[in-house]
């Protein structure tokens, strides 16, 4: 990005102004703290408010924190924590907005779980014009956030592209997140990707895992077409439904037709072991044929791609939909298991697989230098993301929402767990992510163990054995423990995770989404004949000036001179 874009900038400038989310307001307040903190807790920072702005989705920022909690918190380290959103449909377009106003509050956080996404390119771009405050130097006074300096303990990507990027020459002005304390670990276990109807299959005689291919799925959806199959309000199907989030295009309900491996980046090695973006391969017009055949048989919703998240979940909470495209173990709309998991889909290059990052790692935080005591953010993060912190925002308070058993671990109270299961809003209110309020992720969800440090992998599983029952089922009937030890675990970086360091990165970038969105316009072309010519034009963007080839050149330079991984 060569300049800021004040078009789009000036609706999102309107919004976040009105929400007062300013540093003016906050961090320039006069501070009433003593300078002696003799009666202070060991956790005391200061007597401050600390606000933060958070470039996510709507449905991921949680801004309401409970007088309680807020109460504890002010009382164990002095700050008053107040979280704010961004409203709009794209974060990434808010985040380049907010930016782009330079008004903003003490910290902001955003998605980065690695650095081939589109927010990269724009945090890049305000680090280097000198817009956040190098918080290497107090990173390294701490005592969680410290141990991101240890060889080997951040994964390589966020190592060497995000925390420590060389250009800065040991300074950190964007700090990783979600980054789990051992190499592999996995918390809460999660089986994702396409569902189907299990009574529908009973009805059917066809095993779910049975539908490795795209062509089974297509012979599937013709099935339950002619099988003339009724939601729970009588209705007919959809044979093919989105994501339980609503419209997108989905990679893992048509795996064998998508060049890419795990890291959906649709960059891949072919047989020769050569480099090749998708738009290089017939596959992306293999996929707009049978996309044109779902639609014109009426085997797929005509929403698929355009469907709002509330229609999404109440279409799999009324079974309007033989196949789901996308969810997860853990949806409560599926608590009766009516949906089961469906193949998995082979990749396009062989038999499914799972793939492993060697760490996780996802969003981010950072101190504008317009912040006055950026010291203070960074010991709020640090005291968080400590297990008396992650006590506080995981489970609450002890006594209110919890209580210890005798080695220290948190027992969830029964009067939670019944009003999660009664009143999942009311309980909400409680305000912490046990419950779904999630306000101290953005600064504290990192160094994590959950096993290690509360005995339980999945909030409330100790004190409660029927705990998730649905998804413990799904976890068996997938084999969820077989793959998990046969999965492939990999220290690695994406190829879009290059984009800032190639000469045309920008364009590239633009390009790539050029041609993610003429796919879409092309699965909703009349004939293939408008098809290709739709993606020969995004496939002439890609080509321009030898743009696709000379970055492939460049990731193979990457990896044979400075023996980096690149993970597909």
């Amino acid at each position: 990005m060569k300049k800021w874009t004040a078009v789009l900038a000036i609706p999102l400038l309107v919004t976040m102004l009105a929400t007062g989310c300013s540093s003016t307001q906050s961090a320039t307040a006069k501070d009433s703290q003593s300078s002696d903190n003799a009666n202070k807790p060991s956790t005391w920072i200061a007597d401050r408010v600390i606000t933060g702005l958070i470039f996510e989705d709507a449905g991921d920022v949680s801004t309401e924190m409970n007088p309680d909690i807020a109460r504890v918190l002010k009382e164990k380290t002095g700050i008053t924590l107040k979280i704010q959103g961004v409203s709009g449909n794209d974060s990434t377009q808010a985040l380049a907005a907010g930016l782009a106003a330079g008004d903003l509050p003490d910290f902001v956080g955003f998605y980065l779980d690695n650095s081939g996404r589109p927010e990269m390119p724009i945090l890049l771009k305000a680090a280097r014009e000198g817009m956040f405050t190098d918080v290497a130097p107090y990173l390294k006074q701490t005592n969680i956030y410290s141990k991101y300096f240890q060889p080997g303990y951040l994964p390589m990507d966020s190592q060497k592209n995000i925390v420590f990027r060389p250009e800065f020459n040991g300074a950190a002005y964007l700090v990783n997140m979600d980054i789990s304390r051992n190499p592999g670990y996995v918390g809460k276990k999660y089986v994702g990707g396409p569902y189907v109807r299990k009574d529908i299959m009973d009805k059917l005689g066809i095993d779910p895992a049975s539908i490795q291919t795209s062509q089974q799925l297509y012979e599937l959806a013709q099935k339950m077409q002619a099988g003339h199959f009724t939601d729970a309000n009588g209705k007919p199907i959809t044979p093919i439904g989105p994501t339980v989030w609503g419209g997108k295009d989905v990679d893992t309900l048509f795996n064998d037709l998508v060049w890419t491996g795990p890291s959906d980046e649709k960059f891949l090695r072919d047989a020769s072991g050569t480099i090749k973006f998708e738009s290089q391969t017939d596959y992306p017009l293999k996929r707009i044929q049978l996309i044109q055949n779902l639609r014109h048989e009426q085997l797929i919703s005509p929403e698929f791609f355009t469907m709002s998240e509330n229609e999404a979940r109440e279409g799999v909470l009324n079974h309007s939909f033989g196949i789901v495209a996308d969810m997860h173990n853990y949806i409560p709309q599926n608590n009766d298991m009516t949906y089961v998991p469906l193949g998995p889909i082979n990749f396009v290059n062989g038999p499914y697989y799972k793939q492993l990052d060697y760490k996780s790692y996802s969003a981010g935080w950072a101190i504008p230098t317009t912040t006055e005591h950026p010291e203070d953010i960074v010991k709020l993060a640090d005291f968080l993301a400590s297990r008396e912190g992650k006590l506080l925002f995981k489970y609450g308070i002890e006594g209110r929402d919890y209580t210890l058993d005798s080695k220290g671990n948190p027992i969830v109270k029964k009067s939670v767990v019944d009003l999660m299961k009664s009143n999942p809003a009311e309980a909400e209110k409680l305000g912490f992510s046990g419950v779904g309020n999630y306000w101290g992720e953005y600064l504290g969800l990192t160094d994590i163990d959950d096993t290690d440090d509360f005995g339980e992998a999945v909030y409330g599983e100790a004190s409660n054995s029927n705990s998730d029952a649905t998804a413990k089922k799904i976890l068996q009937l997938w084999h969820y423990d077989e793959r998990r030890k046969q999965a492939k675990i990999v220290d690695g970086l994406t190829p879009l995770s290059f984009l800032s360091e190639f000469d045309r990165g920008d364009e590239l970038n633009q390009a790539i989404n050029n041609y993610k969105d003429s796919l879409i316009k092309a699965y909703f072309s009349d004939n293939m004949d408008q098809a290709r010519a739709i993606m020969n034009d995004a496939n002439a963007q890609l080509n321009n000036g030898q743009l696709l080839d000379r970055f492939i050149q460049f990731l193979n330079q990457k990896e044979s001179q400075d023996k980096i991984t690149i993970k597909f």
